[in-house]
């Protein structure tokens, strides 16, 4: 069931590799370090951001988030595919 009472909220993000993960690719957006968030939590997010050929790995990027989680599954952030986001360097 979704965390209805999370508010949305900017966060910044970074593009990093993790191979053999089960989940789609190998390359992977967690939040930055010392954020509101752990970096070991998933984010979803639009899939250009995961893009090598457009953004180098380690980029980071500041975009808004909601805190949510799927029935029976683990905690993670949601950001909808078509939402803005800012690419910091």
């Amino acid at each position: 069931m979704a965390k209805v009472n999370e508010p949305y909220r900017y966060i910044e993000v970074e593009s990093y590799l993790q191979r053999g993960s089960g989940l789609h690719g190998e390359v992977h957006i967690r939040p930055v370090a010392g954020g509101p968030y752990p970096v070991n939590i998933r984010v979803e997010c639009p899939r250009e951001m995961r893009d090598t050929k457009r953004y180098k790995l380690g980029t980071k990027f500041r975009l808004k988030v909601k805190l949510t989680d799927k029935e029976g599954g683990n905690d993670f952030l949601y950001s909808h595919h078509s939402w803005p986001y800012t690419v910091l360097g």
